[in-house]
This record gives structure tokens, C-alpha cells and sequence, in this order.
């Protein structure tokens, strides 16, 4: 039992949520204000959105995958969501069919990047140009407004807690369970760690990663559907940092960038760190300008840590040589 609690103490998730509550003292003794209860809310409201996509994001990473598409794929999603219920249909099927089309957009990238072998950084970014175009098509570049009241679920609470809140946290704790407890779930760490290695196991890589660009087709819409709710209204061309934060939040949260490894309890302690950070800077009256660079030098520490624990994690298992031995080798 005392092993378990140090090595508890010990891991990448201890000193993070460590960190994250530093960031949060220093925040409230510089302003007593920030730890009220509404600043609080608002942050669980801001996080939400950034907090699903970063749980899509994640996955793909542990899985040795990657989707640039994420944002868009949510704001085109808010748009014919907010189509839908202004034509007359029933929010709850609009919403539906919204989730759907989510999923059809996380498969069109699985075609092309497991099927067509189109790299995924190239296939996310081309599908992220054709639906902001397509955004802009619908819309006339107009904001859609929402007027029908059952809609503003995302702007309500359930108890002290916003429900886009409870959706995530509820996301983070079942895919932590899918990763953790089932078959799938070890098959995505083995599919980022050593493709290789898994296919001689017995498991189809394609077919994994085809699966997670699904989940982060479907994630991606429920975000787009969260803030559309929360703000009553669609906009075509908003949120052009979500993707960026859901980046940094799996990241920062220990998600190997490179596939293998990471935790949805360091997601949810990454998503936490980076909105109280931003929420706290916006708290003391840096301008927006600032609070992106902030966010961007965030970003770039937390890459280069992960190189790091990468580059040490690879020497420890001998897939790094270093000049030293290579010399011995040689026999100079």
C-alpha cells in the first residue's frame, strides 16, 4: 500500500495537478476575486469545449495519429445543427444528426489516411479548408442565432457545475476506462508505441486509428454542438485557438506526442492547468495578444519536455546510441 501512494506521488500526474495548483494560488493571491465561485464556473465553462476535442486529440496521439481538422469539423457542426433547428426540426434529432456527420467527417479522414495513405497532417488540414469554406458558403459569413429555449442546455447548470462540464468529465472518465481496462484500449498504446510490434500481436493498426479518427470526428461535433447551445447561436469562423488548446491540454496533461503513452486523468489535469492559466492572465488585464503568445511559449515548453522524456525513455531502452558508445563500438 505505501508503495502504490509513492509511486502515486511520484508520477507525471501528481506533478502536474502539483503545478496547476500553484498556478491557481499564485493567480487568486494576486487577484482574491479569481477563486469566487462564478470565475470558477466560467472556467468549467471554458474548458469544456477545448476539454472534449483534447480528449479526441489524445486518443489519436496515444495512437500515433494526429487531426488538424478538429475546429472546423466543430464549427461546421455548430452551423448545421443551428440550420436544423432554425428549419423546424426537433432539437434533440438535429443534435442527432449532427453527432452523425461528425462521425461520417472522422471517417472520410480514415479513408484517405489508413486506406489512400494520405499523410494525416495533410489530409486534416485540406478537410479543415473545405468545411471553413463550406461554413462561409451557408452562412454568408452571418452568425446563426438560436432562439429555441430546450437548445440552451450548454448554458445551464446541473448543481454548482455547467453540464458541457459534467459531458466531459463523464468523456474523460469512460475513456479512461476504455483505455485502461479494455482489449481497444491497450491496443491503441500498442499501436502508438510500436506499430510493428502490435501487428505481430495480432492487431490492424489501419482499423485502430480508422476507429479513432471516428471518435474524434464525433468528439469534435458534440464540442461544436456544446458551444452552440452555450452561445445560442452559430459562428461560422470563431474559436481558431481550440484546436491549438487541445494540443497544448493533452500535452501538457503527459500525452506522448509521438504515440505510446499518456493518461485521461493528465488530460483532465492539462485542460485544467491551461484555462486557469489563460482565465488567469485575462484575470490580472493582459491583453489578448499576450495571453496567445503565453499560450504558444506553453505549448513549445511542454513539446519540449515531451521530446525530452522521449529522448530518456528511448536511451533507457537502448534505441539511442549515443556518440560515446558508437566510438567504443568502433574501437577508437
Amino acid at each position: 500500500m505505501q508503495q502504490k501512494i509513492m509511486r502515486l506521488i511520484r508520477s507525471k500526474e501528481a506533478v502536474l495537478l502539483l503545478i496547476t495548483i500553484v498556478i491557481f494560488v499564485a493567480f487568486t493571491i494576486n487577484n482574491d476575486n479569481f477563486r469566487r465561485m462564478g470565475n470558477l464556473q466560467g472556467i468549467m465553462q471554458t474548458m469544456s469545449v477545448t476539454g472534449v476535442m483534447t480528449v479526441g486529440m489524445a486518443l489519436l496521439f496515444i495512437g500515433g495519429g494526429i487531426d488538424l481538422s478538429m475546429t472546423f469539423v466543430a464549427l461546421f457542426s455548430g452551423v448545421i445543427c443551428a440550420t436544423m433547428i432554425a428549419m423546424g426540426i426537433p432539437w434533440p434529432l438535429a443534435i442527432l444528426i449532427t453527432l452523425v456527420l461528425g462521425a461520417c467527417l472522422g471517417a472520410i479522414n480514415a479513408f484517405f489516411i489508413t486506406k489512400v495513405n494520405v499523410m494525416s497532417f495533410i489530409m486534416t488540414i485540406a478537410l479543415s479548408q473545405m468545411l471553413q469554406g463550406v461554413n462561409l458558403i451557408i452562412t454568408n459569413a452571418q452568425d446563426i442565432a438560436v432562439t429555441v429555449e430546450g437548445f440552451r442546455w450548454g448554458a445551464r447548470m446541473l448543481w454548482i457545475f455547467p453540464i458541457p462540464f459534467v459531458i466531459m468529465t463523464l468523456l474523460i472518465v469512460g475513456f479512461g476506462l476504455i483505455l485502461t481496462k479494455t482489449r481497444f484500449g491497450r491496443s491503441i498504446y500498442m499501436v502508438g508505441g510500436n506499430e510493428y510490434a502490435a501487428r505481430l500481436a495480432g492487431i490492424n493498426p489501419k482499423k485502430v486509428r480508422a476507429i479513432l479518427y471516428i471518435i474524434a470526428g464525433t468528439l469534435s461535433s458534440l464540442a461544436g454542438v456544446m458551444f452552440t447551445s452555450r452561445m445560442a447561436s452559430a459562428a461560422p469562423a470563431a474559436a481558431a485557438d481550440w484546436q491549438m488548446n487541445a494540443v497544448t491540454a493533452a500535452i501538457l496533461g503527459g500525452v506522448a506526442f509521438g504515440g505510446g503513452s499518456g493518461s485521461m486523468i493528465g488530460c483532465l489535469i492539462g485542460i485544467a492547468m491551461l484555462n486557469i492559466f489563460n482565465f488567469g492572465l485575462t484575470s490580472i488585464g493582459l491583453a489578448t495578444q499576450w495571453i496567445t503568445m503565453a499560450s504558444g511559449a506553453l505549448l513549445l515548453i511542454a513539446l519540449t519536455m515531451d521530446f525530452l522524456n522521449e529522448r530518456s525513455r528511448k536511451k533507457s531502452l537502448g534505441l539511442i546510441t549515443t556518440k560515446k558508445k558508437l566510438k567504443l563500438q568502433k574501437g577508437v
